[in-house]
């Protein structure tokens, strides 16, 4: 039985949990009967006092005044057994260490929802057999997984690329076969995956595949010669036809063709630039590698045509397969120190709903940022698509998602994130169509000096800020607030809602010669009493008229006119985590720093 008991310190809510003997006891009971056999574990579960447990051999607690297990630290205590499901009795538990024991059996699927938090999982240099479990991927927290020196057979389950806080990661000493994930294979370097004979491609070798004969060798790499002699004789054929004395369009012409500038990096010096990576890879990545991957920066691999200053956005493909996303900014006034400072700042920061920096590339006045790739592109690519429309449950993950990522970088620091330039081609999507957050932490980068020592407002130049998302305030003044971002973010909830965009409107019910915003025509409708008349036709008459006029009520709120009216995003994020709740979208935990008291969370 647990008793949940709230302190109350000034303006912040403390959680004290007062957790029973039927709670951890149990599951330091059944680990014991499990695991110690041969009685290594001296336990004493006679002593009812409050706390006992603490004093144990091999455990740690949240705090010593109650039984509430942290972690559980049994390295090389000769340990037997198969791993016992009582562990979900200790379920607050942040680390496992079973390792160098004799630990035997599998490695259990509910591994993950039995302890949800853990940080640290090291079952290394034991007998567990099998798979990996795909579900350890449930373990979102987690930071160091280590499995080496077992049994484990078949392959790398790809569900633990989803593991974005892991920092350490050994599969080493196994019987592991077929290809490396290609996220895993980026991150971590060979020594993750050694002695596993039937493991392939990266980090290991350059690809998975059979081998070759010497003379199947031959045959392709002379086929490979020949192709690379056609394939730059038609490329330079190309470039005589179209280069910029011919017909191709330069700057300021249309979609934006990379080949324009990218030939002013061709050089061999320039192709040899290293790309700087957060986390350094087996191979080091250059410049080269990137003008290869988005083959020059031509335009069909662009994913997002930016504002004029943010940049656009290009598809890299690697060589084994792997896609990263790269960013050219259009315009960066920042010396080189003062760039590679703010990208150090930037490429901290790490949540399951911004898209990751993962490094930069610097090369005379050109500024390339690399970023994790989003396999399903930008929201506002998403909702222009006619072949597909979202349905209502997406649209309310992509909502949360957004609103959770937004939500962390305002409350999650003692000095917000203002992300400035918020809009739909700003939420990029992943594989799960769980939406990510790109192009936060860029108002540095794109202030320019007044020449006075001061700073310019990026709104006031024109930097930042996508026409249609710009809160109304910034007619009278410059200075920022986490409420630019909400009023951003309430934009987004009409054009989920309403399947308009912020800057036009295509319906009938707007009325010829209609000039307003968005905000105007649902504002205009919704004094007429014709709300019902502004949500998305595909979302009507499927039963979920209740919870769309509450999201519309939530954008309504982000949206008024004046800044100190409109809710804080910990606000709005919770407010639709609970219409999430009904599709299961609000799973993930959905702990804040909170630098910032419950007063003011919900009203800044």
């Amino acid at each position: 039985m647990r008793v949940l008991v709230l302190v109350w310190v000034g303006t912040v809510v403390l959680w004290v949990a007062a957790v029973a003997a039927e709670d951890d006891v149990r599951c330091l009971r059944g680990v014991k009967a499990a695991l110690d056999g041969d009685g290594h574990l001296s336990w004493n579960f006679s002593n009812g006092t409050v706390g006992f447990v603490c004093s144990f051999l091999g455990i740690s607690c949240w705090n010593p005044q109650e039984n509430r297990v942290l972690g559980l630290n049994f390295q090389g205590m000769s340990l037997a057994g198969s791993i016992p499901a009582d562990l979900r009795y200790c379920a607050a538990a942040t680390v496992l260490d079973l390792s160098s024991n004799g630990i035997s059996g599998e490695i259990p699927a509910e591994l993950c929802s039995w302890l949800p938090y853990l940080v640290t999982l090291d079952l290394s240099n034991n007998q567990l057999a099998g798979a990996i479990p795909p579900d350890l991927s449930g373990c979102r927290f987690l930071n160091t997984l280590l499995l080496s020196g077992n049994r484990l057979d078949g392959a790398i389950p790809s569900s633990l690329a989803q593991l974005d806080r892991l920092t350490r990661l050994d599969l080493s000493g196994n019987r592991l076969s077929g290809p490396i994930p290609a996220p895993l294979g980026q991150k971590f370097d060979s020594s993750a995956f050694d002695e596993n004979d039937g493991l392939c491609g990266r980090p290991v070798s350059s690809r998975c595949g059979r081998s070759l004969t010497q003379s199947s060798l031959i045959i392709i790499i002379a086929a490979g010669v020949f192709g690379a002699v056609a394939s730059l004789a038609l490329a330079y054929l190309i470039w005589r036809c179209w280069s910029p004395a011919g017909k191709w369009a330069g700057p300021g012409q249309g979609v934006e063709d990379g080949r324009w500038w990218a030939e002013r990096l061709r050089s061999a010096h320039n192709r040899l630039v290293p790309v700087s990576l957060f986390q350094k890879p087996l191979v080091k990545v250059k410049l080269a590698d990137l003008m290869a991957a988005t083959s020059d920066f031509h335009p069909p691999n662009i994913i997002v045509a930016g504002s004029p200053r943010m940049g656009t956005s290009y598809k890299a493909v690697l060589p084994d397969g792997s896609a990263l996303t790269v960013k050219r900014l259009h315009s960066c006034p920042l010396p080189e120190k003062q760039f590679r400072a703010e990208m150090g700042r930037i490429g901290q920061l790490r949540h399951p709903n911004l898209v990751p920096l993962l490094g930069f590339c610097i090369v005379e006045d050109e500024r390339l940022l690399v970023y994790k790739h989003m396999p399903n592109g930008a929201l506002s690519t998403v909702l222009e698509s006619s072949d597909d429309a979202l349905d209502w449950p997406t649209r309310v993950r992509i909502a949360i998602g957004a609103a959770r990522g937004l939500a962390w970088l305002h409350h999650g620091f003692q000095i917000p994130f203002l992300h400035q330039n918020l809009s739909l081609k700003a939420i990029l999507l992943d594989e799960d169509y769980d939406a990510r957050i790109i192009d936060f932490g860029f108002t540095k980068l794109m202030r320019a000096s007044s020449g006075n020592g001061n700073d310019t407002s990026p709104f006031l130049n024109g930097d930042f800020g996508e026409f249609g998302y710009i809160a109304p305030e910034f007619a009278t003044n410059s200075d920022p607030t986490t409420k630019i971002d909400v009023y951003a973010f309430g934009i987004i909830l009409l054009e989920l809602l309403t399947g308009q965009r912020a800057t036009e409107i295509s319906s009938d019910t707007a009325g010829e010669g209609f000039k307003g915003s968005l905000v105007d025509w649902v504002n205009r409708l919704t004094v007429t009493g014709r709300t019902q008349e502004t949500i998305d036709t595909s979302l009507q008459g499927k039963g979920k008229d209740d919870e769309i006029m509450q999201v519309l009520r939530i954008a309504s709120g982000c949206v008024v006119a004046c800044p100190k009216d409109r809710p804080s995003m910990y606000s709005v994020y919770q407010k639709l985590k609970k219409i999430g709740e009904t599709y299961d979208h609000s799973e993930h935990v959905d702990e804040f720093p909170l630098v910032y008291g419950k007063d003011e969370l919900e009203n800044p």
